[in-house]
């Protein structure tokens, strides 16, 4: 018995650590089930007859669907917006989250307006009820979608400045490795000239950029070896090479 109950356990686990839920969606589901089951407490303990007449009409229905549909449409957008821990991820997800704590409101709202009238006709609910679901989904859709297009447009900018920035550190740690006054000087000017460089990059630059890099590998080198002359002509070398590229950088605007 503890055999398997030791089992079960793990298997949880195991699949819980296969979807990588995040915390904050776990804490935010045990809020989802409690005002679910609230609601579904009033609805089904609150008297269930009006004036005499069962309010378990077909427009009843209709209203109860449109609610829970609302609950469980905004639970799984949450699931979306909240499954990662990364924060960044969470932001781009904000409008997503904002239009589902909406869309569940505007369907709460229509929802109790037809449970609360059992007898208004059904045909009625249910168009007004296709129209609040359709109107929730497309700005659902558009939330997502737009929570995309910047996340792309980001993992685009990083990309095309990943070069200059990760030269610009490793031009500020070179600094640290120069032991005279003129390799110091000399790394200094390589370290402004692309510290101040066009950060942004792209494929027709990829030349250039290869023999900067290339010819930087050079120049630390020399600057840890000691060798002056060595230092001086790739360090020159260096300095031409990222004047072109920033004439290119211009020319590609």
């Amino acid at each position: 018995m503890v055999t398997s109950v030791h089992n079960v356990v793990k298997n949880f686990n195991q699949e819980d650590k296969k979807m990588k839920i995040s915390k904050n969606f776990k804490l935010y589901a045990v809020v989802w089930a409690i005002l679910a089951v609230v609601f579904n407490v009033i609805v089904f303990v609150s008297p269930s007859e009006i004036n005499g007449e069962s309010k378990f009409t077909d427009t009843f229905w209709i209203g109860y669907a449109l609610v829970m549909v609302g609950f469980v449409g905004q639970l799984a957008c949450s699931y979306i917006g909240l499954k990662d821990d990364n924060l960044t991820k969470v932001f781009y997800n904000i409008p997503l989250l904002r239009v589902s704590v909406i869309g569940v409101v505007v369907t709460a709202i229509a929802g109790s307006i037809f449970m609360a009238i059992p007898t208004a006709e059904a045909w009625i609910a249910a168009i007004i009820s296709v129209i609040v679901l359709a109107f929730v989904a497309i700005a659902t859709i558009k939330a997502k979608a737009a929570g995309d297009i910047v996340e792309s447009v980001e993992k685009k900018i990083k990309e095309q400045t990943f070069f200059i920035k990760t030269l610009t550190v490793d031009a500020q740690n070179l600094m640290a490795r120069a032991n005279t006054p003129e390799s110091k000087d000399l790394v200094k000017k390589v370290y402004e000239a692309v510290r101040y460089s066009d950060p942004m990059s792209n494929e027709n630059l990829s030349e250039i950029e290869g023999r900067i890099g290339y010819e930087f590998r050079i120049f630390e080198t020399a600057v840890k070896s000691g060798d002056a002359v060595a230092m001086e002509n790739q360090a020159q070398e260096l300095l031409v090479l990222i004047d072109n590229r920033n004439n290119k950088c211009k020319a590609l605007k």
